[in-house]
């Protein structure tokens, strides 16, 4: 700046499918939908078919270096763009499931797409991130086709699900002048698209919309809750029975661990380059 489960984790998956396909909303999820509608915002978009991970599930994520593919764990994340469909493959064959990752709310200039981003809706530099720009997500219809462009190549290099980074813009310098609303458009447009492309979809970050994003994602991926203290605001993804998928990069073990495993969040310990080293906390 996010592989197939053995027998009985599938079975335990898609008993999990099954329950959601049919479970009746509650009543505090259809008050949310009728202040959505109010805010002529969408429907989730239903996914019967989508992968749907464990509360409890192992993970994975690199970004950089040579791909290690011996990690014990059942979910890799990876880059979408860096990595083949003969990779994800080789995955799935290996028992793994396999989440591409994508950034959503900027524009790389290494990309082999950056060029589908016109400058009018590039913004301020992200800090510490050469070459790497905010997007003005106010702009839906202009981003809208090269963000289904990234998920129909995650979608057809055959990826289980999709995490879209910087998707807390609004809360961020970006040199546009975006609001909470804009924010929650934009990331639920992007929810829908992945969901109709088949595609399990991770929320990054934006821990102040959680409860409002929450009917959209089908799990978390979240940078150093512990280090800023603000692990509480991501307890309905874990009341939900949806995972969250954690990361520490200058905590040590011992100060998080404990705290992580009686949160039930699938926590790790990362360097900030995100290669293959790991320490799980579980």
């Amino acid at each position: 700046m996010t592989v197939v489960l053995g027998a009985v984790g599938m079975s335990c998956v898609g008993a999990r499918v099954a329950a959601r396909a049919t479970r009746a909303p509650t009543t505090p999820e259809l008050v949310q939908r009728a202040a959505h509608r109010a805010a002529h915002l969408p429907d989730p978009v239903a996914c019967p078919r989508c992968w749907r991970p464990a509360v409890n599930t192992s993970w994975q994520i690199q970004f950089s270096g040579t791909l290690d593919t011996s990690v014990d764990a059942q979910m890799y994340e990876i880059d979408m763009f860096n990595n083949s469909k003969d990779v994800v493959d080789g995955l799935h064959a290996a028992g793994r499931m396999v989440v591409c990752y994508v950034s959503a709310g900027s524009v790389e200039n290494w990309r082999p797409d950056a060029g589908s981003f016109p400058a009018s809706v590039v913004g301020k530099g992200l800090d510490g991130w050469p070459g790497e720009r905010w997007l003005d997500i106010q702009k839906r219809r202009v981003l809208r086709p090269a963000m289904q462009a990234r998920v129909d190549l995650c979608a057809q290099k055959g990826f289980d699900g999709i995490e879209f980074d910087n998707v807390d813009a609004w809360s961020n310098k970006t040199g546009f002048p975006l609001s909470r609303l804009d924010q929650l458009k934009y990331n639920l447009m992007l929810a829908n698209m992945a969901h109709t492309a088949g595609l399990s979809v991770g929320l990054k970050n934006d821990l102040e919309q959680v409860k409002d994003l929450l009917p959209y994602f089908d799990f978390h991926i979240d940078e150093e809750c512990f280090q800023w203290k603000e692990c509480d605001r991501l307890q309905p993804f874990i009341d939900a029975g949806k995972p969250v998928f954690e990361i520490e990069y200058r905590l040590d073990t011992a100060d998080f661990c404990p705290q992580a495993n009686a949160l039930d969040f699938n926590s790790l310990k990362k360097k900030l380059k995100l290669d293959a080293w790991r320490e799980p906390c579980r």
